[in-house]
């Protein structure tokens, strides 16, 4: 399913004592089923979804244990006043009545969340019950992604292969196993999983800047990075922000370098010239250009200073006769 959609919901006073049992394990204080509304939510399946992603049938088991307790929010947008719901059961189910689009038995993740009843919730509590809040998309993390194709290992390295093309009859797309942590649930507009909604950063561990990057530069939608990861993306832009300093002012320095050259070996006309072009000139423009001045000036013949010793003229008296009176 690829968009996190809400099954059912608990009337007033309808839940078990086997799920507050459940529920009061999260909570405080011993709570009450007229205190509580609680709702199933579809979270994820092994249909290929909008960003060409499948999880495995193993992948959802190991998330339905990954998923207990965790904070159902808006948006994926992780402040404290967004928290709404919380999941206290999960299981995976298979509808024998259907295959996905890789031929496998349609298998889900359904999982059991509940709220607190008060005048906070009573408006999202309506909006569920009215169908309006009912999309929901997941933020995890995986171990291990690999091209359906070819089966290449696509969390360290690539393949030729490209997400959305039919080759030999099959849908190209990246299969995600080995789930090690769910972060969130939130409802969301448009989730990436049709039935489901899937955001997902796949990553066992936070990705170094080389994976960070890639990344970055291959989302086509929003992209969950877990804490660490964007502790990181903030050092690396601060590292690049001074990196860009240092070499602004090295070409500054070059192109001051250049035009002092062009002074000494140039007309004024060429000179001019010079000057209009160099603040349009690289780096590589730049450095090539100083070392022709400068081979330039060291091929010159320049005048012999006027205070040399020994300039070259006899210090006799018919070399002083001309400024003699």
């Amino acid at each position: 399913m690829k968009e996190g959609m809400i099954l059912k919901t608990a009337e007033t006073g309808s839940v078990s004592p086997e799920e507050m049992g459940k529920i009061n394990r999260y909570s405080r204080r011993e709570l009450d089923p007229g205190e509580v509304y609680t709702f199933s939510v579809v979270l994820c399946d092994n249909e290929i979804d909008r960003d060409g992603e499948r999880f495995t049938i193993n992948a959802l088991k190991r998330l339905s244990g990954l998923f207990l307790g965790k904070t159902g929010i808006f948006d994926h947008n992780p402040k404290g006043e967004n928290q709404t719901a919380r999941i206290y059961d999960a299981c995976v189910l298979t509808d024998s009545s259907r295959k996905t689009g890789v031929g496998e038995l349609y298998t889900y993740l359904k999982a059991s969340a509940y709220m607190v009843r008060s005048s906070k919730t009573e408006e999202l509590i309506l909006e569920i019950d009215a169908g309006i809040k009912k999309e929901v998309s997941v933020g995890c993390s995986v171990q291990k992604m690999t091209c359906s194709i070819c089966g290449a290992d696509l969390k360290h390295g690539r393949c030729p292969h490209k997400k959305g093309e039919i080759i030999g009859g099959k849908v190209c797309h990246t299969v995600l196993d080995q789930p090690s942590d769910a972060y969130e649930w939130s409802f969301v507009a448009v989730p990436s999983q049709r039935a489901a909604g899937v955001v997902k950063n796949c990553g066992e561990t936070p990705r170094n800047e080389e994976m960070l990057l890639k990344s970055l530069y291959a989302a086509e939608r929003d992209l969950v990075l877990s804490p660490a990861e964007q502790q990181e993306l903030t050092g690396l832009l601060e590292q690049e922000h001074r990196k860009a300093a240092l070499g602004e002012r090295y070409v500054e320095e070059l192109r001051d370098e250049v035009l002092r050259l062009s002074c000494l070996v140039d007309s004024n006309a060429t000179f001019g010239v010079t000057k209009s072009l160099l603040p349009h000139m690289d780096v590589d423009g730049l450095t090539e250009l100083r070392e022709a001045y400068r081979k330039k000036w060291n091929d010159s013949d320049p005048a012999c200073p006027q205070l040399q010793k020994n300039a070259g003229k006899q210090d006799s008296e018919a070399g002083k006769r001309e400024f003699m009176i």
